[in-house]
């Protein structure tokens, strides 16, 4: 009768002991670091019509929070904030980048001018959040 004993290398079950305890932590850099990419990726792409109005404090990622439902983790990326438009009246700029990105309900009036949603390249995202695993898989760890 065959008898087989299975065994781990000892340097692989150090790393996985060493990784334990900082799991939620390499997950949220990796969410934060595709977060990043977007955020990179809306500023250069916000349409010539929006560019006076929306500016960097517009734009924000919000901290990684775990959703008590399923348990993932997540970052936001996200338009706030008002501003004032060309007759001095304060708009909310969520508002109108919501209706860049979608339109108006007379599409001859206000066309969609999708600039929101083409920023999420999910390969740059991907390699991004790679790079951050990379890190913890080599010992990089966080102090």
């Amino acid at each position: 009768m065959a008898k087989f004993v299975g065994a781990l290398p000892t340097d692989l079950v150090m790393q996985f002991s060493k990784l334990e305890g900082v799991t939620q932590q390499m997950f949220e850099d990796m969410t934060q670091a595709g977060a990043e990419v977007v955020l990179q990726n809306v500023r250069s792409r916000i349409p010539d019509g929006l560019r006076d109005a929306i500016t960097e404090k517009n734009i924000v990622i919000t901290k990684p929070y775990t959703t008590p439902s399923d348990g993932g983790v997540n970052t936001q990326i996200m338009i706030v904030d008002y501003f004032y438009n060309r007759y001095g009246i304060k708009t909310p700029a969520p508002l109108v980048a919501n209706m860049y990105e979608y339109g108006s309900s007379s599409r001859e009036k206000y066309p969609r001018k999708r600039f929101f949603r083409a920023c999420f390249n999910r390969k740059q995202i991907e390699t991004a959040m790679l790079e951050v695993q990379e890190k913890y898989l080599n010992g990089e760890l966080p102090k």
